[in-house]
């Protein structure tokens, strides 16, 4: 199978998730060219892809809940006509 960079993708993106073992796998399946595996490859990317904004987007969570940062405001709710300060 010739170099296909979305197949490589997938194995880097594998391999950041730390699944070592389906990233070789699929580094099997790129070298066998399996023709069902060529036709998976942009679902098993997105799927990728929202797993690695997912854990991101837990990883956030988790490091602002241990910092113990006080509750998200932003300024939609601040009335400034209350202030002291122009």
């Amino acid at each position: 199978m010739r170099h296909d960079p979305a197949a490589a993708s997938l194995v880097v993106m594998l391999r950041g998730l730390r699944m070592y073992g389906m990233a070789q796998a699929t580094a099997d399946l790129i070298e066998q060219g399996a023709p069902a595996f060529g036709a998976a490859i942009p679902i098993l990317s997105q799927l990728l892809k929202a797993e690695l904004a997912e854990r991101e987007v837990r990883s956030i969570a988790y490091q602002t809940k241990t910092a113990r940062f006080p509750a998200y405001k932003d300024l939609s709710g601040f009335s400034f006509a209350d202030t002291q300060v122009n």
